[in-house]
């Protein structure tokens, strides 16, 4: 069919749809039930409730679905002024659901940031940097900050050189995070940052040399990342409120309609600011969830960071903006690597651990633990049987989070603490850099298909930005066929895609305390759903990665529409 047939077809279908709202309107009055405010018709609605049901429509009346089924019933409940959505065969699904994320950090400059998720060239990373120079005054950063690494690019993995960098920002400094171990800059971002042959460099740290022992530019470390980062330029408060719409508009372009924030650099007030401010004036685009992350870094710093636990009153908002518990790293001392070998907590260190364990406990709130090795989930599952002996918290929801190296022998004693697994999708740009470390068992890191089977509540998100790509469709992608951005096989546990989106949306609601409201395409249920441009469940399983929503939902109202939908 030609586009213009298409473009006509589309007309007289809305031509006749519109020509019939009053009989519609009158059988709908006739049946006791108002008229909806939109309905979509003559689509694949893949429901994920608990039969993974298939209907053809959906009515939508406010906030809510009140209606799925079949599109001559969905016909009725339209009325005049109802807004009518062939989708000539297209596939919906529920929004998806982001269960452990760092939004609200990514926030701060995301107007200077390139974001290079599912990029798998390296030519097209620095063409991507030379037009936002292009858009850029000169002195303006240019960020990259992570979600990416080098083993993602097919044509080149080359690190990036202070030369390069120099030639395509002369005149802006540069910044490209990797993860969170090195930065690369160039001259001017050298300049910017303070850092000469005299500075010195932080404990921890590297700031690498040329062959003539010149800096280079490469900044090695977690402590040279957050060197570098602590002297980005602060931002203001309406700048921060705009910069939160922007990031949330391409949250919803992604389809991403809700999510959980465990912050980043700490977890406090001025993240939550710009983000509780879009609550309170009804701007937010997507439903925003947090917890409350402090930073304590000593025994004395604890004490400080219990006080503080013993006064917070989570569940204070509404299903659009609301804090839900404490985490994820509650002691950053006992703050374990993915790409370290092994983790060896001190008896000291789980002693500060379990003060603040038992204070959440203690509190009656739910707890985020951030655990991937074996060192650090063994001994943590052991100050939680501790804390629960005292403090029972089957039934606050705590929550392990990555759990990378979780093995069966745990399960049994998560089930009897009610404890859930929150798993990610890091892999999708660090799968090759675990395999240096941890060999072949990083191929059941995380060990998704054992999760699944356990009968454990668990959810799937992305652990973005830095650590991982934002968009829901890579770590659904990688989920179901096990290769990170670029190609390469980095997990042998995949599960099936029905599976997959089960754990993207109906089970992460269960971690925002909303399963009664999202998560799925069901009467009474919000309306949070997207339009796809391709059938999940029945595209090539490598082409997952490459589904994009042609509209995205929140609460029955458009929040992002692709042409031909607006």
């Amino acid at each position: 069919m030609s586009l213009g047939m298409s473009r006509a077809l589309r007309a007289v279908t809305a031509a006749l749809l519109l020509a019939t709202g009053s009989a519609m309107a009158q059988r709908a009055a006739a049946q006791g039930t108002a008229p909806a405010d939109m309905v979509l018709l003559n689509g694949k609605i893949v429901t994920v409730d608990d039969r993974f049901s298939i209907a053809r429509a959906v009515a939508i009346g406010g906030e809510r679905i009140v209606y799925v089924g079949t599109t001559e019933e969905a016909r009725r409940r339209a009325g005049p002024k109802t807004r009518v959505i062939d989708l000539h065969g297209r596939t919906v699904i529920p929004g998806l659901i982001d269960n452990h994320a760092h939004f609200m950090r990514a926030a701060e400059y995301w107007d200077r940031e390139v974001r290079w998720d599912g990029v798998t060239s390296r030519r097209k990373a620095l063409e991507m940097l030379r037009a936002k120079v292009l858009t850029s005054k000169p002195g303006e950063w240019i960020l990259v900050l992570g979600g990416w690494s080098h083993e993602q690019f097919a044509d080149d993995q080359r690190p990036f050189t202070l030369k390069e960098l120099d030639q395509i920002a002369p005149d802006n400094p540069v910044l490209l995070q990797l993860i969170d171990f090195r930065i690369y800059t160039n001259s001017k971002g050298l300049e910017t940052l303070g850092i000469d042959e005299n500075t010195p460099v932080p404990p921890g740290a590297q700031f690498a040399r040329d062959a003539e022992g010149r800096l280079n530019g490469t900044l090695e470390g977690a402590a040279a990342v957050r060197f570098a980062l602590d002297k980005l330029p602060p931002v203001t408060a309406e700048h921060a409120v705009a910069e939160a719409q922007t990031l949330l508009a391409d949250l919803n372009r992604m389809g991403i309609t809700a999510f959980i924030d465990y912050g980043g650099r700490g977890s406090d007030e001025p993240y939550f600011v710009p983000f509780r401010t879009l609550a309170d004036e009804h701007k937010l685009t997507a439903r925003v969830f947090h917890a409350y992350g402090l930073q304590p870094e000593s025994p004395q710093d604890v004490d400080g960071v219990i006080a503080k636990i013993r006064e917070m009153k989570p569940f204070q908002g509404d299903d659009w903006y609301d804090q839900i518990g404490y985490g994820e790293t509650v002691y950053p001392p006992l703050d374990d690597n993915l790409l370290a070998a092994e983790a060896s907590p001190t008896p000291e260190q789980l002693h500060e651990w379990r003060r603040i364990a038992e204070a959440v406990a203690g509190r009656g709130m739910h707890l985020d633990v951030h655990a991937q090795l074996r060192g650090t989930l063994d001994a943590f599952l052991a100050e939680i049987e501790a804390v629960n002996a005292v403090t029972p918290v089957k039934g606050l929801r705590w929550t392990i989070s990555h759990a990378d190296q979780i093995e069966p022998k745990d399960i049994d004693r998560m089930r009897r603490l009610g404890l859930s697994v929150q798993l990610h999708g890091r892999p999708t740009i660090q799968g090759l850099l675990m395999r240096r470390v941890h060999g072949v068992r990083a191929l059941d890191m995380p060990p998704l298909r054992m999760v699944q089977a356990s009968g454990l509540p668990w959810g799937l998100g992305s652990d973005a930005t830095v650590a991982a790509p934002s968009n829901p469709f890579l770590t659904l992608g990688w989920a179901v066929t096990g290769k990170m951005v670029g190609g390469q096989k980095v997990l042998d546990q995949t599960i099936t895609r029905e599976q997959a989106l089960i754990a993207h949306t109906r089970s992460n609601a269960y971690f925002l305390f909303e399963e009664a409201n999202l998560g799925s395409i069901a009467e009474g249920r919000y309306a949070d759903l997207l339009v796809l441009d391709r059938d999940y469940l029945t595209v090539p399983a490598d082409e997952i990665k490459d589904i994009k929503p042609l509209l995205t939902m929140v609460g029955g109202r458009v929040m992002y529409a692709a042409r031909g939908f607006r």
